[in-house]
């Protein structure tokens, strides 16, 4: 496996790739993989005659500063673990070489970043829009592949990729979950035992939810999720939202039972965890 660091250099690798008439799979992480991330490689492997893979945490998208100090970084882990699971290029760049210069751009996705995630991380998708246009500029990979249990941030991507004409296809993967359930995340890896215990509650939650949608009103679905999880002191409920799985807009009625997302977003302890469940059917 090759491992790049500067903007130059896998710029002119995948450029190289391309001129060969090879595809490219591009698979954006913020490293500290785990099943999850190796799923949407294995895919991306499939489908395509090169993967790439990037690893960078992207301070932009960092509401909090000590969350952004404290996520996991494990470059030489991950990069082993790539290199096992036929990955064949890693582009882990510095800060510096991602943001020469602070930030000046600002994205606004109208109301697809009022909510939710963008209602309680103000600013969070313009980072995450800065910088997924630079990898797509650096690696232009012909499919990049996400991962749903960041429901919110693949809808901001598909707009930015319909809006600013980028010349590739994305590909969603469904959650890949724990045994008990929990979705894999690599925020996880900052729970304690006892925290991540308490964290299957989340899924088990939307579970519950989920069954509660033919026989009650939204507002009597978000009151059962509030008292299923009330037991449980370290959770800190920021949102249950029940919304429309395409567009991301509250639902205020169930008349239509099919394009419904439950999404939630909570504190387990001091670690801020997400999930949710797409009920298309």
């Amino acid at each position: 496996m090759q491992i790049i660091s500067t903007a130059a250099a896998i710029k002119k690798q995948t450029e190289q790739i391309r001129s060969s008439g090879k595809t490219i799979g591009f698979v954006p992480t913020m490293g500290a993989l785990h099943e999850g991330h190796l799923q949407l490689l294995r895919t991306a492997t499939r489908e395509n005659d090169v993967t790439v893979c990037s690893i960078f945490v992207n301070p932009t998208q960092f509401n909090n500063a000590e969350d952004f100090k404290l996520y996991p970084r494990l470059l030489e882990a991950d990069a082993a673990v790539l290199a096992q699971n036929n990955c064949e290029v890693l582009f882990a760049p510095e800060v510096a070489e991602m943001y020469t210069e602070a930030l000046g751009l600002k994205f606004d996705f109208g109301t697809l970043e009022t909510v939710m995630e963008g209602q309680f991380r103000p600013g969070h998708f313009t980072g995450v829009a800065a910088v997924v246009s630079k990898l797509f500029h650096l690696v232009k990979p012909h499919k990049a592949y996400f991962g749903q249990k960041d429901l919110q941030q693949f809808a901001i991507i598909n707009r930015l990729v319909t809006d600013l004409s980028f010349d590739l296809e994305l590909v969603r993967h469904p959650i890949v979950r724990e045994p008990d359930g929990l979705a894999m995340s690599s925020r996880n890896h900052r729970l304690s035992m006892a925290e991540r215990q308490v964290a299957t509650h989340l899924y088990k939650a939307l579970q519950l939810a989920a069954q509660s949608l033919a026989q009650q009103s939204v507002a009597e679905v978000k009151a059962t999720v509030q008292e299923y999880l009330s037991p449980y002191e370290i959770i800190r409920l920021e949102y249950f939202e029940i919304a429309d799985s395409q567009t991301l807009q509250p639902l205020h009625n169930l008349e239509n039972k099919k394009n419904i997302a439950l999404c939630i977003a909570a504190f387990v302890g001091e670690v801020r965890l997400i999930d949710n469940l797409v009920i298309d059917a």
